[in-house]
């Protein structure tokens, strides 16, 4: 009997361990995607106020060109890169495109291993529900078919009209 009842002691002590440091772990990565979105956001305003103007070819279909200032973002991977050398994970601008959101700067790959510019924001997806409310969405999402732990936040004009969306994600 005691033989039993100090294994039910060293069981119930090994998962209230094991669910602490899955919480713990859960905190980091969530910290992680606010520091890499404050870092994005921080160095897209760097370069001045979102705006769009006119449009834009990205892998073979015409969006609207998204800029930061005078610094034109689609197809130019810069931000993306630089936000990812400093804090890993991954990093895309989406610009809106009617009812959908398509990646024009990213580090997210495809299978092929290229960029996945061109490529919409899931419309079925947890993040949409709250990017289409103006709100910023954090937790887990599936990203062309893999678990990341992510951010979306609206990229919002001079009149606050929501014309893109900043993304950060690790890979779970």
């Amino acid at each position: 009997m005691q033989f039993r009842q100090s294994t039910l002691t060293i069981l119930t002590v090994a998962c209230l361990t094991c669910a602490m440091l899955i919480s713990e772990m859960c905190q980091a990565q969530d910290a992680k995607v606010a520091t890499a979105m404050q870092l994005l956001e921080s160095m897209a305003n760097k370069l001045g106020p979102p705006k769009i103007e006119g449009t834009d070819s990205v892998a073979g279909k015409q969006v609207p060109a998204i800029y930061f200032g005078s610094t034109k973002i689609n197809n130019n991977f810069d931000l993306v890169d630089d936000v990812v050398k400093q804090a890993q994970g991954t990093a895309t601008i989406f610009v809106k495109n009617g009812d959908e959101y398509v990646r024009v700067a990213t580090n997210v790959k495809k299978d092929d291993g290229s960029r996945a510019v061109g490529t919409v924001l899931d419309p079925k997806g947890k993040a949409i529900q709250s990017i289409s409310k103006g709100e910023p969405f954090y937790g887990e999402a599936d990203i062309l078919g893999k678990p990341y732990i992510t951010g979306y936040k609206p990229i919002r004009d001079s009149s606050q009209n929501v014309i893109g969306i900043y993304y950060v994600g690790y890979l779970k």
